[in-house]
């Protein structure tokens, strides 16, 4: 601070201005490092909210996904790591209904699955069922993550399809996971991934679809059998209305028969055909609708085969 004095000598009839200077207050280090350490702190709060809050926005991401999980990705790739059951190759058929659903229910015995982008012959022996898969756009780029034979077709998430078929070393599971973990199993090995709507999980419907009116549909699921021995098997079923449904009475009426995992499979009235033990095909929809010239080496067929032992 500065003090500026006037003094008028006896000697002079001017005054003379003196300026005095005090040493200015200045603070001391360890009030400044009390300050740092005020603003580091503040720093490291905020940066940790941030961390907390990315840290949420994952899990509910990854893990809140608003239905519950029967199979986790972990134990899907087990289940795909599992020795083989020695089954005669065989597509059995039976129909039914339920809550006024009537539906085709192909159960699957001794085959493997695969992706694949040229239709199959009807004349092809070893192709003991086939149908649709995942969906596509306009352009031919594919809704949801895709893989065939060990290529990565379509990398994109898409977040309102959360279910997923996975195929490898002769074995096929379906799921529901945002995460890739098992994509990723499936491309390491060469095997097939797609994504599609979940329609039951763990035994419950989502809350809400993204497909509506009534048309014809089909979907893969998972039901648990009963064996001669008392035993429950796990069996994989191709399901196809015979009627137009609503998604939600269709997903309801599998989830009351019994089914726990049921993923959608898009095409309702699309041709395919199924073949019995005894290798006779069987068509599904109308044989004057094969083969399917439109989005030909575009459309990602499922295709069963027998399992060469």
């Amino acid at each position: 601070m500065s003090e500026i004095i006037i003094d008028i000598g006896q000697d002079s009839e001017e005054p003379k201005f003196i300026i005095e200077h005090d040493d200015e207050e200045q603070p001391s280090p360890k009030k400044r490092n009390k300050w740092l350490r005020r603003l580091l702190k503040a720093a490291a709060a905020i940066a940790l909210m941030a961390m907390v809050l990315v840290a949420y926005e994952l899990w509910n991401y990854y893990y809140n996904i608003g239905i519950p999980v029967s199979t986790s990705p972990s134990e899907n790739i087990e289940k795909l790591k599992s020795p083989i059951d020695k089954e005669t190759a065989e597509v059995k058929y039976v129909t039914d209904s339920i809550f006024g659903v009537e539906f085709d229910l192909y159960a699957i015995f001794g085959l493997r699955a695969n992706i694949e982008f040229q239709e199959p012959d009807t004349a092809d022996a070893s192709v003991f069922l086939y149908c649709r898969s995942a969906d596509h756009k306009e352009d031919g780029s594919y809704l949801g993550t895709l893989v065939a034979e060990g290529k990565e077709i379509e990398k994109k998430k898409n977040a309102f399809r959360l279910g997923y078929m996975a195929m490898a070393d002769n074995h096929m599971v379906i799921g529901v996971s945002r995460f890739e973990k098992v994509k990723n199993y499936v491309k390491e090995k060469g095997g097939s991934f797609f994504r599609q709507f979940v329609l039951v999980s763990d035994g419950v419907i989502p809350n809400n679809f993204h497909l509506h009116g009534k048309v014809e549909r089909k979907a893969i699921g998972i039901k648990h059998n009963t064996d001669k021995n008392g035993n429950k098997k796990e069996r994989m079923y191709f399901i196809s209305t015979r009627n137009k449904e609503t998604l939600w009475d269709f997903a309801d009426a599998l989830r009351e028969y019994g089914f726990t995992d049921v993923i959608y499979i898009t095409g309702g009235t699309d041709y395919c055909y199924y073949r019995t033990a005894n290798g006779k095909r069987h068509d599904i929809g109308d044989i004057n609708d094969y083969p399917h010239k439109k989005w030909e080496g575009i459309i990602p067929w499922l295709v069963f085969r027998k399992i060469e032992q």
